[in-house]
């Protein structure tokens, strides 16, 4: 009798252990990168992603499923992600239901991320006046609590790559008091998450350029 019951504890602690991993994977969060038109690389900065997931599931205990995924600018599904990062080097075309689609989802709740990888300014410039028209980027001040939420930047963006000797600039869209757009600027922040291989930058640059995401992250599961 004791064998048989030790069995059966056994078989039931598998299945609510197994169900319990399930219901922990099913409850994870999941970020996307933005996938657009007009023939810039979306799919710039293969490692980034996956590096700024792995930085805050381990630093800040976070649960994001440690895979990116990939949404298209016009997809309802892209109302599944909290957090949507956009990157790349060159033209950006969004259609009007693009557009249309890319604004409920920031209305809603959602938060975009575009970091320019040199080259996108006067187009996402252009296209992100389809989503608000009656909206502008603002500079962010320093105090603004994207850059002190977790960890922080009392200057704002940190410096990765150098480009025109400009210094790195955080612009916002600002929806009814909400920061629904964050738009980093002359600083590469997304090659700061790539793997030390790809560019050879300090682990010290690479660190802050992480933390930094981290507080874009944080911010962007705060205001859900």
């Amino acid at each position: 009798m004791l064998r048989s019951f030790s069995a059966i504890t056994f078989i039931l602690i598998v299945i609510i252990t197994g169900f319990l991993k399930h219901a922990n994977a099913q409850s994870s969060l999941k970020i996307a990168k933005l996938k657009y038109g007009g023939g810039g690389d979306w799919y710039a900065n293969k490692t980034s992603l996956p590096n700024l997931i792995r930085f805050c599931n381990s630093e800040l205990k976070m649960n994001i499923n440690p895979v990116e995924d990939v949404v298209e600018v016009g997809s309802p599904d892209i109302f599944t992600y909290p957090f949507v990062h956009m990157t790349g080097h060159g033209n950006v075309v969004f259609t009007d239901a693009e557009a249309q689609n890319l604004r409920n989802y920031l209305l809603s709740g959602g938060f975009l991320h575009i970091d320019d990888n040199y080259g996108l300014d006067q187009f996402i410039r252009r296209e992100m006046k389809k989503v608000f028209p009656e909206l502008s980027f603002v500079e962010l001040p320093y105090d603004h609590q994207v850059y002190h939420i977790k960890y922080n930047f009392q200057e704002g963006l940190p410096k990765v790559h150098e480009h025109d000797g400009k210094q790195p600039q955080g612009f916002g869209l600002i929806w009814q008091g909400r920061l629904v757009c964050y738009y980093s600027y002359e600083t590469d922040l997304g090659n700061g998450w790539e793997d030390q291989s790809v560019y050879g930058d300090p682990e010290e640059m690479r660190r802050k350029a992480l933390q930094m995401g981290a507080n874009l992250l944080s911010y962007a599961f705060m205001i859900l």
